[in-house]
């Protein structure tokens, strides 16, 4: 694979991102975790799975020069639903999979993490959405976990003001279950991981199956509504504006348009 790799040891997979210098999440590493998930749902010594960033980051977003090439608002929704039905998935997923977060995690990178079953993240880590800065909104779900997770107040201070959380934040208003230093995150994920491994797959894929009827049937409609206004967004005067600025490492100048 050229966006990940994948290896297995002790009852536990390692899925490690590594697209340099940001693991941002191109369609093309969206495809080929979905490869990853594929092969290790088959293999039933693997009982739980860690996800976690090359080099500096966790994953720092989506890749925003690839929204350059998509021409159309059915292209991005379809891009969005992509990425939804993914995620979903990984919720849904047998084997347990926790995210060892450090660096990083914004924008498509915290949507990847809330998809997992559990998030330990560095005290220092940066968690959030920022894509209104882009004149854009979150498409991968974003904006239906995220309120989930630590309530509604806050999940729209994060998204209004695009301005991130600290992994200590993270843990303490519910969004990641434990915070470390930056140099243990990932050692700490597999001691949490070798404790659930010892439990019966049977019983943990009954239990994961019964987590997820939290998610009601408003949230598939919420996820619905959000691909198409990720749509929708994406071809106006301001998403446009906001990507360029990105790229040309500006402040953009939003219009309403």
């Amino acid at each position: 694979m050229e966006y990940l790799k994948w290896s297995n040891q002790d009852s536990i997979a390692t899925i490690t991102l590594q697209r340099p210098p940001a693991n941002a999440l191109s369609s093309g590493l969206l495809r080929e975790l979905s490869v990853a998930l594929d092969e290790i749902e088959l293999i039933r010594e693997i009982k739980v799975i860690v996800i976690h960033g090359e080099g500096r980051f966790f994953s720092a977003g989506a890749d925003i020069k690839e929204f350059t090439t998509v021409n159309s608002s059915e292209g991005f929704a379809n891009l969005g639903k992509y990425g939804q039905d993914l995620f979903d998935r990984m919720e849904k997923f047998p084997k347990p999979i926790i995210a060892a977060i450090h660096g990083a995690a914004l924008g498509g990178g915290l949507e990847l993490a809330m998809a997992c079953h559990i998030r330990l993240v560095s005290i220092t880590a940066k968690l959030g959405l920022p894509e209104l800065q882009l004149g854009l909104i979150p498409g991968f779900a974003g904006t239906q976990r995220l309120p989930k997770y630590i309530g509604v107040a806050r999940a729209a201070e994060m998204l209004f003001t695009s301005e991130p959380i600290t992994g200590e934040e993270a843990v303490r208003y519910g969004l990641a279950n434990h915070a470390y230093p930056e140099n243990e995150v990932l050692e700490q994920a597999y001691t949490l991981a070798g404790k659930i491994a010892k439990k019966s797959p049977v019983s943990i894929s009954a239990a994961i199956q019964l987590l997820n009827y939290a998610k009601t049937s408003e949230f598939y409609e919420g996820t619905r509504k959000e691909a198409e206004l990720f749509g929708e967004v994406f071809i106006s005067k301001d998403a446009k504006e906001g990507i360029q600025a990105f790229i040309e490492k500006r402040e953009p100048n939003f219009t309403g348009e």
